[in-house]
């Protein structure tokens, strides 16, 4: 799904901390602190989250290398978020040494259904499914907001912005038509569900409230919408180089996305080409679009409307009541162990789809233009820019 752009990550749930390693950046682009912070905050908190999300972890961002007096060298980019949680479970997740008697009386032998403890147990041979689930966990998921802040940093050079909002939660907000770029800037990033209607959110709230108290859990419905993008992104001449295929990867790989989205996918299955099809007018001599119906990608190429992509989100696995399991080796049905969890994640969510359409974006965008340092990209775009108004007017 990336070509241009490495991004990697390691660590556990509960080990001492979650790593991610990003290159292809070029050199020169300024390291916006703030929105690295702002961003981490936006995954951590939202309201459905457990006390891990909100009152355990800080998910304070160290950069490890590749930047220098708050600038980006060019080279591979390191950072380290630590487990504040980690502390609790050190006799269990050491890496050297483990108090075996502990590990064993907190180990997992009955999967979790709608998690991957079954079968990444079973394809890894592992005796102790807590092997799998560890990797598995959302907690994952600072690094690909971190890494997507830095994608933001580089995009928004080029006029390109991003914004997320919550679409729906459970079944609340399921009629809700994909949002305008208008509309989603319009949503309050410190609310406690960054709905996208804002008169919807306390029944949400609500709806989480009773769900938590019967031992359940919610899913729901995010958007992502980036602003600004030129026309020209990815490619038709291969299946692998459409940027929808690109970015419909990407944010299937988010923990618990089941289905993903690109403008008025589902909706256009039941409509007319007259209906669906984004005809074009002509705006400050400029070629418009009537609609977006297409999200912004035609043909797996961006065609300069905003990108709209929407992303499904299951009901979180972890239930304080679960349902029926089996015991590993396979002896008997029985109940798996319940730790803890969020009631929901959706708000979360959508910050971390955000953060992965700014990847693939950005991804595809070094990989039209091209540069290794900030200064010859800018150079590199106004020829681009140049070269396409030429095109379309003479």
């Amino acid at each position: 799904m990336f070509r241009k752009i490495l991004f990697v990550t390691a660590g556990e749930s509960h080990g001492k901390g979650i790593t991610c390693i990003i290159s292809g950046f070029p050199a020169g682009l300024k390291v916006d602190f703030e929105l690295l912070e702002k961003d981490m905050y936006k995954r951590r908190v939202g309201y459905g989250r457990g006390r891990r999300a909100t009152s355990i972890e800080k998910d304070k961002i160290e950069i490890l290398g590749g930047v220098r007096d708050g600038k980006t060298l060019g080279s591979p980019i390191s950072i380290w978020i630590e487990n504040k949680d980690f502390a609790k479970w050190k006799s269990i997740m050491g890496v050297y040494k483990i108090d075996k008697t502990l590990a064993d009386k907190r180990s997992i032998t009955v999967p979790r259904p709608g998690h991957v403890d079954f079968a990444g147990g079973v394809k890894f041979l592992y005796k102790d499914l807590r092997n799998a689930l560890e990797r598995a966990s959302a907690r994952e998921t600072v690094a690909r907001v971190a890494a997507g802040a830095f994608a933001k940093m580089l995009l928004r050079e080029f006029g390109i912005e991003l914004k997320s909002a919550v679409l729906q939660v459970g079944s609340i907000g399921k009629e809700r038509e994909i949002p305008t770029w208008e509309e989603i800037q319009s949503v309050d990033d410190f609310s406690p569900l960054r709905a996208i209607d804002k008169s919807e959110e306390q029944k949400m709230i609500e709806l989480i409230d009773k769900t938590r108290k019967s031992g359940d859990t919610l899913g729901g419905r995010v958007c992502a919408i980036a602003h600004g993008v030129p026309i020209g992104l990815g490619s038709h001449t291969q299946w692998n180089e459409k940027l929808d295929a690109r970015i419909a990867a990407a944010v299937f790989s988010i923990q618990a996305i089941k289905a993903v989205e690109i403008g008025n996918g589902v909706k256009g299955a039941s409509l007319r080409g007259s209906e669906f099809h984004d005809f074009f007018k002509i705006e400050n001599g400029k070629p418009r679009r009537i609609r977006n119906n297409a999200g912004g990608i035609e043909g797996g190429v961006s065609n300069g409307e905003d990108i709209i992509v929407t992303a499904y989100m299951k009901p979180i696995a972890t239930l304080v009541n679960p349902g029926d399991s089996i015991t590993i080796p396979v002896k008997e049905v029985t109940k798996p162990k319940y730790e803890r969890s969020d009631t929901t994640a959706i708000s979360a969510c959508a910050t971390i789809v955000e953060a992965t359409l700014a990847l693939v974006i950005a991804d595809a965008f070094i990989e039209k233009i091209g540069g290794d340092s900030l200064q010859e990209m800018k150079l590199h775009y106004k020829t681009t820019k140049q070269l396409q108004r030429n095109f379309l007017e003479s």
